[in-house]
């Protein structure tokens, strides 16, 4: 029996929050769009793709998208937006990527990497799929916040260790629970450098201006602590498939 990805529980509800949601929409999702800057004519690689707000942005600014999601219903969700004729596949970031070498111009990430444990397999897939000079754009959740939610709820945690938590939180009135892993930042930027990536941004955006009015409520809390990291990182000459096979 194939096992449910935990997005598939809640897709509908993620689905609608993503769509207009302070996090999401007016400070992720714009966040990763700037840093990822003219795309006209590049080919990208959305890993973790959901229902395809991401892919949506960067296909209207030129971009030829490929999405990927371990979520059937996430996809699911990604062809009523998208189109029956938008490249979908479901993946597990856990395993090797069914694309070919230099495959991509970037691969973008959006808020899916803290869902590993060991970044160094689905680094080596990135690095593998995109043409020498290719960028991956990343974000993840923000060391230091995962820290101060820790503080508040409980006793606060080690930082420098490498630990689960899980999130329940309410969408749309529907449960949802999801574990992430924490990293110090030594050990995510450390992971970029031996996947053979060169860092050439780290970025701590604010919101953007708009949502002020939207949320003033929870606007100027974010504005004033970040909950996301973001990076841009450069491969160099890309590796052989095999690297996945070496590095798990």
């Amino acid at each position: 029996m194939t096992p449910v990805a935990p997005y598939d529980e809640f897709a509908e509800a993620y689905t609608a929050e993503n769509e207009t949601s302070l996090m999401n929409a007016y400070y992720e999702r714009p966040a990763t769009l700037a840093l990822a800057g003219d795309v006209a004519g590049r080919r990208i690689l959305d890993a973790g793709c959901g229902s395809g707000p991401l892919f949506a942005a960067l296909r209207e600014r030129g971009a030829a998208v490929t999405g990927i999601d371990q979520s059937t219903e996430m996809l699911n969700r990604a062809r009523r937006r998208l189109g029956a004729d938008a490249d979908l596949r479901v993946a597990d970031l856990a395993d090797p990527l069914p694309f070919p070498d230099a495959a991509f111009d970037d691969v973008v990430a959006s808020l899916v990497l803290h869902y590993l444990r060991d970044w160094a397999p689905t680094l080596a897939e990135f690095r593998r799929v995109l043409k020498p000079g290719g960028r991956l754009i990343a974000s993840v959740n923000h060391p230091f916040m995962n820290n101060l939610i820790h503080r508040q709820s409980g006793p606060r945690p080690d930082y420098f260790e490498q630990y689960t938590w899980t999130d329940e939180f309410e969408l749309h009135g529907q449960a949802a629970r999801m574990t992430f892993w924490h990293k110090p930042l030594h050990a995510m930027t450390d992971a970029f450098t031996a996947a053979g990536f060169r860092i050439s941004v780290l970025s701590e955006p604010h919101p953007v201006p708009e949502a002020r009015e939207l949320f003033p409520d929870d606007f100027d809390l974010l504005d004033t602590f970040p909950s996301f990291l973001f990076f841009v990182v450069e491969a160099g000459q890309s590796r052989s498939a095999s690297s996945f096979a070496r590095l798990t």
